[in-house]
């Protein structure tokens, strides 16, 4: 992999180096360009790759204190002097039309 200085960093364990090389000269036969070319592209592109693989959404990693403390921040930042909805807002006959409420009857 590459750092914002270009120079090459060490791969992650995982990564089986002859297989790589190999997917570099099939990139390099398929390019028409050198493997020296190549490489720092790829190791860019696997970069990308495994960060892609280790960023989760929050919904998938957060432990229940952490939706806790994020629904409670959400909640916190509305507006408190907001005011109240009437009853009558709330009802079936506030939210629809007489014509429209006919409607669902049928």
């Amino acid at each position: 992999m590459v750092n914002n200085n270009n120079q090459i960093l060490p791969l992650p364990l995982e990564v089986d180096k002859e297989e790589l090389e190999g997917v570099m000269q099939v990139l390099a036969n398929v390019t028409k360009l050198p493997v020296e070319v190549v490489k720092p592209h790829l190791y860019a592109l696997l970069e990308q790759l495994m960060k892609l693989k280790q960023e989760q959404p929050f919904y998938k990693t957060a432990t229940a204190l952490e939706w806790i403390t994020a629904f409670r921040e959400w909640a916190q930042s509305h507006r408190r002097d907001t005011p109240l909805l009437s009853e009558y807002a709330l009802s079936r006959a506030g939210i629809y039309d007489d014509e429209e409420s006919e409607n669902f009857q049928r």
